[in-house]
């Protein structure tokens, strides 16, 4: 099955301040540097079938932008992100950290279906989404640029780079990831075989949803405990975390093995 992902053939709005229109001519352009840039880059030995195919993605978006890093996030029904590719370790950490804080650039791309262009993420993003960046500010990263992977209404989730230091994209530059966000878009529509159970052990997905599991185990267990809604016991989870400056894993994995949390405030 071929899929034609929104962003083909129409321009796409961005933040305002972020980067401007692009031209046929960018298109053009942009479709070939996305395909050298694909056609240069070196997945790691063993990948195979979907997770080649984005991590292949996201180093082409690394290299073609002249960024440290990218990944691919998919977001589940309840909007939590899971990193299904990326260029390296770090930039698979990075994705992971939305979800830990629960803001961030990939969220707010996705949930607005547009692209959220970041130059300066501690000067522009700081108030945007201050849990996001007091997280990701030790990691080096100085821009962020998430594009969502959408096929018509549908949001599949994000394609998201990440900059060593602030800056912003050029016109040429958007096309190019636009158009790599639309050859992810057509990958994760298009699995190499087929089959979602296969792909569950072939990309590491059934690892991400086991951690996955074991904080939304311990969200049920700080429901019980204090009388509060998911979403309360959630962000009570995140906020410990932050405070505590462990992983949100960690610290699920931490009630599970029998440590109680309490209400901010009353402890």
């Amino acid at each position: 099955m071929r899929v034609r992902s929104s962003y083909a053939g129409k321009r796409v709005a961005v933040d305002a301040h972020d980067a401007p229109s692009g031209s046929a001519a960018d298109e053009s352009g942009a479709r070939e540097l996305a395909g050298h840039a694909l056609a240069g880059a070196v997945v790691d030995e063993g990948l195979t079938s979907l997770p080649a195919a984005l991590q292949r993605i996201c180093r082409a978006t690394t290299s073609s932008l002249s960024l440290a890093g990218a990944a691919v996030q998919v977001i589940t029904g309840t909007s939590d992100p899971v990193v299904l590719g990326s260029s390296d370790s770090v930039s698979r950490r990075l994705g992971e950290i939305p979800f830990e804080v629960g803001e961030g650039p990939c969220l707010e791309a996705f949930a607005i279906a547009r692209p959220v262009l970041v130059p300066d993420l501690l000067g522009g993003g700081q108030s945007r989404w201050p849990g996001y960046v007091s997280a990701i500010a030790g990691e080096g990263v100085g821009a962020v640029f998430a594009l969502p992977l959408l096929v018509g209404a549908v949001r599949l989730g994000v394609l998201e780079a990440y900059g060593a230091a602030a800056r912003s994209l050029s016109t040429l530059e958007v096309s190019v990831a636009l158009v790599l966000a639309e050859i992810a878009t057509a990958c994760l529509i298009d699995t190499p075989d087929g089959s979602a159970s296969a792909l569950l052990d072939d990309h590491g997905l059934m690892k991400a949803m086991e951690r996955r599991v074991e904080i939304h185990q311990a969200q049920g267990m700080v429901t019980v405990d204090l009388g509060v809604g998911l979403a309360e016991a959630l962000a009570l989870m995140r906020a410990h975390a932050f405070s505590r400056d462990l992983p949100l894993l960690e610290l699920a994995r931490l009630i599970l093995a029998g440590e109680r949390i309490a209400l901010l405030g009353t402890d």
